[in-house]
């Protein structure tokens, strides 16, 4: 295609829109582009767009990644327990409610050389401390014999399925000498806690 000769070059260089595709302008022999289209060259400008979108993926992305570190309320899978704020009146536990801890952590070779009473006191100190104590605190008992007692740490509540669970310590000490054990337990709709074996 020839342009030597054409009418459609004002005398400031601008070219006609005929002349232009796709944002590139087809100059005809000796004609020069405006000032205008120096300072930003049409060939740039279709990249504009592309450059836009990337920059609305980036904050995207970002958004949807920040927005996984927040926990969802109280219906969620993340969502805490919070204990109960008094344990009942007299400081003992029901019997349906300890015997459905199923002998907890006391009841396996931690609590071996304990007295039955001693036990049930062991058990209704893990029963406090997964019901009532934040993460963390420590819920003791002493036995009959002054030698033996022990404490009980629950750790931070967790949700399984529809259950509130905690991991939780026990460590008795018979004679000074102290012996831990480590177990998980889950909140039942009735307010017992069953350990998981």
């Amino acid at each position: 295609m020839m342009f030597s000769n054409d009418s459609r070059v004002a005398a400031s260089g601008q070219i006609s829109d005929k002349y232009q595709h796709y944002g590139l302008a087809i100059l005809p022999d000796g004609a020069a582009p405006s000032p205008s289209r120096s300072r930003s060259p049409s060939r740039f400008r279709s990249r504009e767009p592309v450059v836009g979108m990337k920059i609305r993926v980036a904050l995207v992305s970002a958004l949807l990644a920040v927005s996984g570190c927040t926990t969802l309320g109280r219906s969620g899978p993340t969502s805490p327990v919070t204990p109960v704020s008094t344990p009942p009146s007299a400081g003992k536990v029901s019997t349906g409610i300890v015997s459905a801890m199923n002998g907890g952590l006391i009841g396996g070779s931690i609590g071996s050389g304990l007295s039955d009473a001693e036990k049930r006191k062991g058990l209704e100190a893990e029963y406090k401390a997964l019901e009532y104590n934040t993460s963390g605190q420590k819920v003791t008992w002493k036995g009959d014999n002054s030698s033996h007692y022990g404490e009980v740490v629950a750790a931070q509540p967790y949700r399984v399925g529809s259950q509130d669970c905690r991991q939780y310590t026990h460590t008795v000490y018979t004679g000074g000498a102290g012996v831990t054990a480590r177990g998980t337990a889950c909140r039942n709709a009735d307010g017992s806690w069953t350990p998981l074996t």
